[in-house]
């Protein structure tokens, strides 16, 4: 059986941390109107998969053993931990290394270095609102899963 068990919790976290990469990468081309896959793979941006996939967890283990449980305890706990991290020392981190890029490439076109330097990646956070909208997506996800799919019959063949 899949549904109201542990696969189901696992199965909702997963897909709506997948889903939320997919619409950072239409997001993406629906405001640069070109496609870039690699977003697919990347940190930061709208919405949060971190967000969604943890909150996701979270709900659906409420939805499969309660939210009084220990279990949605537990989870809601490591959520919370994961959402303050990508608002906040994630995004800190991304602002440090755009600080640090933006001196490193004065002192390279100041002193007229050839020698190539690594650049550091900014985009390691997410805002507010973007963890927000990851952890309403979450919601969504955990939700349709619990209540909408078992009567379409999606994965059956599980039993």
């Amino acid at each position: 059986m899949f549904y109201n068990t542990g696969y189901e919790v696992l199965f909702t976290g997963i897909a709506s941390a997948c889903f939320a990469q997919i619409l950072k990468v239409i997001f993406y081309f629906l405001t640069h109107k070109k496609m870039n896959f690699k977003i697919f793979t990347t940190t930061g941006g709208m919405p949060s998969s971190h967000s969604a996939g943890v909150i996701s967890l979270s709900v659906s283990v409420g939805l499969v053993e309660g939210f009084s449980s220990v279990s949605f305890a537990i989870a809601m706990g490591f959520a919370l931990i994961v959402l303050q991290d990508a608002a906040g020392l994630r995004r800190a981190a991304g602002k440090t290394a755009a600080t640090l890029n933006r001196l490193v490439g004065e002192i390279v076109e100041h002193t007229n270095q050839t020698k190539p330097y690594e650049v550091l990646k900014e985009l390691l956070g997410h805002t507010p609102f973007e963890v927000f909208m990851g952890s309403l997506l979450g919601v969504v996800c955990a939700v349709w899963i619990h209540f909408t799919m078992p009567t379409l019959g999606f994965l059956s063949f599980l039993k």
